[in-house]
């Protein structure tokens, strides 16, 4: 690889697509994660109508390709007079598209507590948010942590499709620099370990977090 050409051309291009990546996936993830715990803890406890309202919104985000629904919040709301730019149609189906999939680990890992813990809290005289909320999320949280991470990493991939919208994140500035240059290898090549590099990150920051949260005789065997 020419190193003038990558360090002149491709790592500033990529760098710039980089910081909009970021401002992009990190309010997703946060955004994503806070409205899984709500939608997973709608459809294990919530009422009937509540639930099934809550699987139905599961289906649709989990079933259709998230490129459908990029299309769908860029190019067909405005046919109804609702008008995103490429940045919010985006963020806004990542984060919609992610507390889809985190819900599904939430609701799981709030099914796996006992019910015995359950029922000694009410004996006590928990109200049902102050079980919820002393009790049984932060177990469970712990619980779903894994598979959250796993869609934590998912999102960082998936962001670059975000280019659909016409939002210039690191892989709109990798196509646009590609069909200036027509050194498409090189170019994708330097794109792929950027996003390696963010989730090789995240991934490392997670399974410290893992560490973290971990309790001993909880959850899992013990380790070094």
């Amino acid at each position: 690889m020419d190193t003038a050409f990558l360090l002149e051309r491709i790592m500033p291009a990529l760098n710039r697509g980089l910081l909009v990546t970021l401002e992009l996936v990190l309010p997703s993830m946060l955004l994503g994660f806070a409205g899984g715990v709500a939608l997973g803890a709608v459809r294990a406890f919530g009422f009937s109508w509540m639930r099934r309202a809550g699987d139905i919104y599961t289906a649709i985000f989990r079933g259709v390709p998230l490129i459908i629904q990029l299309f769908i919040l860029y190019n067909a709301l405005p046919k109804v007079n609702i008008y995103l730019g490429g940045f919010e149609a985006a963020a806004l189906g990542f984060i919609m598209c992610s507390a889809a999939y985190h819900s599904e680990y939430i609701r799981g890992a709030l099914l796996s507590i006992r019910q015995g813990q359950i029922k000694a809290a009410q004996a006590l005289g928990f109200s049902g948010a102050d079980l919820l909320l002393s009790i049984v999320i932060p177990q469970a949280l712990r619980r779903a942590l894994p598979g959250c991470g796993n869609e934590i990493i998912y999102l960082i991939k998936y962001s670059s499709l975000a280019y659909m919208t016409t939002c210039v994140d690191l892989t709109a500035e990798a196509r646009t620099l590609a069909s200036h240059t027509y050194r498409n290898s090189e170019i994708f090549f330097v794109c792929g370990m950027y996003y390696l590099a963010l989730t090789s990150l995240a991934s490392w920051g997670l399974h410290y977090l893992e560490k973290l949260a971990y309790i001993p005789g909880f959850g899992r065997s013990a380790r070094n």
